[in-house]
């Protein structure tokens, strides 16, 4: 099968690399959607989950002994900062679990020193953030096309592509992947179906534009939705989600 798949993924064009001022403006949207655009809220913990989200992007770290369905996320920042030659707290590994086992104990320490550092750590840092954000793009489709059914992977390649040529688009791609995943892993997905980037990626109308994009998401999410389990209660989270998506057509 891999050799199958050589000619497609040689066929795939880089994409040129993002500007000092392109990871700033992506960085600012990303924290605004996440977090408000709020130091606070680079360190939080979402109600009724088993993990913080932290920095701009809200990547996920779980506690010893609670690895979830979904991709775990910051202990690839801290190593992606080390790798920068960012000075980290010393308290901080890139192997390390999260070192609160859960939101009370996270929310009980929130002024103390590990966290205040952290954040300050984490409101330095946008601009390595935010390429660590497009690193994962650039990573994305070739994962996503061997994922993809044979019959789908030219569709698919053909919309991330036109997303891909304009700022926007580049921008709601970024965001997306970071927001909900590649849409690979079979843990990330309801009744056996995902919300990822491949599944928006293949909903959507054939070379649409960000709008495109937003709206097919806003409907892959209301599809996840549905298909959760109740006791998650992720209706109370669709609005959210739902007004972030379709704000991916704005420049």
């Amino acid at each position: 099968m891999f050799s199958c798949l050589i000619p497609l993924f040689l066929t795939m064009a880089a994409l040129p690399p993002l500007s000092k001022t392109d990871l700033a403006s992506i960085g600012k949207r990303v924290w605004q959607n996440e977090a408000g655009g709020k130091v606070e809220g680079l360190t939080d913990w979402n109600q009724g989950e088993h993990f913080a989200s932290l920095g701009i992007g809200h990547f996920i770290w779980y506690p010893t002994g609670k690895k979830g369905p979904f991709e775990e996320s910051f202990p690839a920042l801290i190593a992606y900062l080390r790798s920068e030659n960012v000075v980290v707290p010393a308290w901080l590994t890139p192997d390390m679990s999260c070192p609160w086992p859960d939101r009370t104990a996270f929310l009980a320490d929130f002024h103390g020193p590990r966290l205040t550092e952290l954040r300050a750590l984490l409101a330095s840092t946008v601009a390595q953030q935010s390429q660590f954000l497009a690193n994962r793009l650039d990573k994305a489709l070739p994962k996503i096309l061997a994922a993809a059914p044979t019959n789908r992977r030219a569709i698919i390649e053909k919309n991330y592509q036109a997303l891909a040529s304009s700022a926007s688009g580049r921008f709601a791609l970024i965001d997306y992947v970071n927001f909900k995943g590649e849409g690979i892993q079979p843990t990330e997905r309801y009744h056996d179906l995902g919300w990822g980037l491949l599944q928006v990626l293949d909903s959507m109308p054939s070379g649409g534009n960000a709008g495109d994009f937003g709206h097919a998401a806003a409907t892959i999410l209301a599809r996840r939705v549905q298909n959760a389990p109740p006791e998650r209660h992720e209706e109370r989270w669709l609005p959210g989600w739902t007004k972030r998506v379709e704000a991916y057509r704005a420049p």
